[in-house]
């Protein structure tokens, strides 16, 4: 059989047979209840919370964009707060990225289980999946752009029994795939790279075992987690264009960590895919792409206020993965980053026209008071 490259793949994801006079892809279901099948209720679609064909296409999709059996949600953080909910029992011990996204640590603190923080770049030994249920991992991590080896830590906690998920919002399913590496679990925010149009926020989690894919789908119907029909088609809607957007993305990325890399203003600027980069070596070896989002850092929170104000193409946003080029100080969420830390999403803009504009914007936010 054929193996489509990606941009076949996310186009022709979760299609059906054409059919003369139907549209290429399905609009969305918008059904709250639907007739019944006499004799067998729940046979089919019956109600709303729990099934929709809409969320089954785009499963359906994304599952054959990460290699696994998805299970769509509303946003990143109800697939991975649904995910935890169900894997950890009270008492149960979790592994943690001290460095990854500060939200789900916040969540951990309403949940009876023991936590064990760990940084992505290690030390991964026994000694730090001892005795773990879960292995949470988050590479790049977000939003230090870390990285950690996904199937060596696999094999580490496998041999205690544990299991490993992997938050992939910033590689996404066409720049790494953890269920490929030996991770249990794939985990996302598709707000981010997968939707793509900063419009409509989404998740979904990825699994290898049957089992965990159908207690995800019945966790997700009681407690009522559900995306919208419309949200799901967009999202699949968006999902086409993945390949070519990122690959865009990566282009300025390179093109603004060349030329960042030198500016006087500019200090420690991380992008796994630069070879200068400290997880170059282990990211080269996992991912297959490395997307758009980077890292440096300004000599302060003033600065960074300058270089937004004097630039035309970069708003300050928080969120990443958009067709608009944006910049977030991450310090202003509370992240324990250094003040003028800011997290770059490389957008769709003409490489020439953003290399241009950011080195300009810099430039004059060195030499001018705020505003």
């Amino acid at each position: 059989m054929t193996e489509w490259g990606d941009g076949t793949r996310c186009v022709h994801a979760g299609s059906t047979e054409p059919v003369a006079g139907q549209p290429f892809l399905a609009g969305p279901v918008l059904a709250a209840p639907y007739h019944l099948s006499p004799g067998h209720p729940g046979a089919d679609d019956f109600y709303g919370r729990a099934g929709n064909p809409t969320w089954r296409a785009l499963e359906s999709a994304i599952g054959a964009l990460d290699g696994g059996l998805c299970t769509v949600f509303p946003s990143g953080m109800a697939a991975i707060t649904t995910l935890l909910r169900t894997l950890l029992s009270p008492g149960d011990l979790l592994v943690v990225p001290s460095d990854g996204y500060y939200l789900v640590r916040t969540f951990l603190t309403g949940l009876d289980v023991r936590v064990r923080e760990v940084p992505t770049v290690g030390p991964w030994t026994a000694e730090a999946v001892a005795g773990a249920r879960l292995v949470l991992l988050e590479t790049p991590s977000n939003p230090g752009l870390d990285v950690c080896d996904i199937a060596a830590i696999a094999e580490l906690a496998h041999a205690v029994g544990a299991l490993v998920a992997v938050d992939n919002t910033t590689a996404t399913p066409l720049g790494q795939r953890p269920l490929e590496l030996g991770a249990d679990v794939s985990v996302a925010s598709d707000t981010k790279a997968v939707a793509g149009h900063s419009d409509v926020l989404f998740g979904h989690v990825s699994v290898t075992d049957e089992a965990l894919w159908t207690e995800l789908q019945r966790q997700r119907t009681v407690s009522g987690a559900i995306p919208g029909p419309f949200e799901t088609w967009m999202v699949h809607r968006g999902l086409g264009t993945l390949d070519v957007r990122l690959a865009r993305q990566a282009e300025n990325a390179a093109a603004l960590v060349a030329k960042l890399r030198g500016h006087e203003a500019v200090a420690d600027v991380r992008w796994p895919g630069s070879p200068d980069d400290p997880s170059h070596a282990i990211a080269s070896r996992q991912m297959r792409r490395f997307g758009g989002v980077f890292t440096f850092e300004l000599a302060s929170a003033e600065l960074v206020t300058r270089f937004v104000r004097e630039s035309r193409l970069v708003s300050a946003a928080t969120s990443f993965g958009g067709l608009h080029s944006t910049a977030d100080r991450r310090a202003h969420w509370g992240d324990p980053v250094p003040e003028g830390l800011v997290r770059f999403s490389a957008g769709l803009e003409d490489s020439h026209d953003l290399v241009h504009d950011v080195v300009d914007a810099l430039d004059r936010a060195v030499g001018g008071p705020v505003q």
